[in-house]
């Protein structure tokens, strides 16, 4: 038991610390994303234009260890347990732009971060996430994979469509999803390599698949990031980032939760919670909006 719960408490510190650097990422990133030309728009060219701002740089370097830090943090814990903590990088993000806004919390701020850390217990609670045996059957795998690939995909496209409307919010919903799977991946490439090591490793697909799953959500996040203000991209991004790894858990990776009534209700409760404060707290006045102020920006930028 003491064995249990000293694993438990290093996976919550891994998780939150993992959710502190991606939050404070994601705000530096939007900074300097929103000034970016809009001709780079779903462009690996946006990420070329990045790269020479030293703001969206460190923005990336905390969002890298915030990823190392989940992933240790994913091969020591169930993903149905570390994906609900990582979906609190919402509240560092706010801290950091309520430094910068000097906006008060409010009413809007408190009962947004009570229902997201209310949900996150209630849902970690009453699901008493535990590992069981990974589903070997690849149809699975590919199924509930490529579904999310495939709404990602969907996402993108009418993204395209309506890119200063809902575009931004379609796009970070479809670079959550990414992230979520990636998320699953990564738990599987480090069972890999703790199994047989880097050789094992590397003959794999699963590290390859994190990769291109990184890559493509980052010009996703970034574009969401440079069209519109954070509190349209950063909610939608946050809140379907967990939804996914935790259906990529228990879908296929062998994750178990109570499934008894009670504990189904009060699962789903925590996750309708969750989602509700990730909104309530993305809307806050304290997230920049930049978007207007960024147009004269724009205009300095090579195109």
């Amino acid at each position: 038991m003491i064995e249990v719960r000293s694993v438990s408490v290093l996976v919550l510190l891994l998780a939150v610390s993992a959710s502190c650097c991606l939050g404070f990422g994601f705000v530096l990133q939007q900074n300097a994303a929103q000034k970016a030309p809009l001709g780079d728009f779903l462009s690996f060219r946006l990420l070329l234009d990045l790269m020479r701002v030293p703001r969206w740089l460190g923005g990336i370097a905390l969002m890298v260890a915030g990823m190392v830090l989940g992933a240790v943090a994913l091969g020591k814990g169930e993903i149905s347990l570390v994906e609900p903590l990582l979906a609190t990088n919402l509240l560092f993000a706010l801290a950091l732009s309520r430094h910068q806004t000097r906006q008060p919390l409010g009413r809007q701020g408190w009962t947004g971060l009570a229902l997201l850390a209310g949900g996150v217990t209630t849902f970690i609670v009453a699901g008493e996430p535990r590992a069981g045996s990974a589903v070997t059957d690849p149809v699975r795998h590919w199924l509930i994979i490529g579904g999310m690939v495939g709404a990602a995909l969907l996402l993108t496209t009418y993204a395209k469509r309506s890119r200063l409307n809902w575009g931004p919010v379609l796009l970070a919903t479809a670079a959550g999803l990414l992230y979520g799977v990636q998320d699953a991946l990564t738990r599987v490439s480090g069972t890999r390599f703790s199994a047989g090591g880097f050789a094992e490793l590397v003959t794999g697909w699963q590290p390859y698949g994190v990769l291109a799953l990184g890559v493509t959500g980052l010009v996703l996040v970034q574009s969401a990031f440079e069209t519109a203000e954070l509190r349209m991209s950063l909610p939608a991004l946050t809140a379907a980032q967990p939804l996914a790894g935790i259906l990529c858990g228990v879908g296929f990776l062998g994750d178990r939760l109570r499934t008894d009534t009670g504990a189904l209700a009060w699962e789903a409760a925590g996750l309708a919670a969750i989602v509700a404060g990730i909104v309530l707290l993305g809307l806050h006045p304290a997230m920049p909006c930049g978007a207007a102020d960024a147009e004269p920006a724009r205009d300095l930028q090579p195109h």
